[in-house]
C-alpha cells in the first residue's frame, strides 16, 4: 500500500474511532492496530494525534459544506431547500456527524476551536451566499441543522415518543421567509 493510500485508510479508520470516542478517548495504539501499522508510522504520517483529529474534522465538515454548496448550485429554484434536502440526507453519515459533534466537544482546546471556527465560517458563508438570506435566517437554518445533528446522534428514529416525532418533523419551504433583520434584532 502506498503512503497516500495508507494515509487515506488511516483517515477513514480515525474518523470512525474519533466519532465514537473523541479526541481524548481515542488512542494512537488503537488507530495503529486497526490500520495494521505501528504507532510510529501514525506519527510519521500526521505528526500527532491532534493533527490527525484536525484533518478528520476538516474532512467531515468539508464533505458537508461542499455537498451543501453543490446542492444549492443544482437547486437553482430554491437553493436553501436544496441545501436542506442535502443536509437531511447527509445525516445518514453517522461517522461524519459524530466527528462534528466530537469536534464541538473538543473546543476547549484552542487549536481545535480555531479549526472548528474556520469550518463553521465556511458553512455560514456558503449558506449565506447561496441562500441570500439575512443573517438571522442563516442562523436559524444552521441552528435547525444542529438540532438535526443532535437528533441523529440520539437515533431518534428509533424512539416512539411525541418529542422524537416532533424533532423529526421536516421544515417546509418558506419557513425562513418571515425572518428579517427588521423583525429580529
Amino acid at each position: 500500500m502506498s503512503g497516500q493510500q495508507r494515509r487515506e485508510q488511516l483517515l477513514e479508520l480515525a474518523a470512525e474511532e474519533f466519532a465514537r470516542a473523541g479526541l481524548h478517548g481515542t488512542s494512537t495504539e488503537t488507530l495503529a492496530r486497526r490500520a495494521g501499522i505501528t504507532q510510529t508510522y501514525v506519527f510519521r504520517l500526521f505528526g500527532s494525534k491532534k493533527a490527525l483529529f484536525l484533518q478528520v474534522v476538516r474532512q467531515a465538515f468539508g464533505r458537508l459544506v461542499e455537498g451543501m454548496d453543490q446542492a444549492a448550485e443544482q437547486g437553482t429554484d430554491d437553493p436553501l431547500a436544496a441545501m436542506g434536502l442535502f443536509y437531511d440526507r447527509a445525516l445518514a453519515d453517522r461517522t461524519g456527524l459524530l466527528v462534528q459533534l466530537q469536534a464541538f466537544a473538543a473546543c476547549g482546546d484552542p487549536e481545535v476551536r480555531t479549526v472548528v471556527r474556520e469550518q463553521m465560517a465556511r458553512m455560514w458563508a456558503v449558506t449565506a451566499e447561496r441562500s441570500a438570506l439575512p443573517p438571522v435566517a442563516v442562523k436559524t437554518f444552521l441552528a435547525y441543522g444542529m438540532l438535526l445533528n443532535t437528533a441523529a446522534a440520539l437515533e431518534v428514529d428509533e424512539v416512539d415518543a411525541e418529542w422524537a416525532h416532533g424533532i423529526r418533523t421536516r421544515i417546509q419551504a418558506g419557513l425562513f421567509d418571515h425572518l428579517t433583520e427588521e423583525n429580529n434584532r
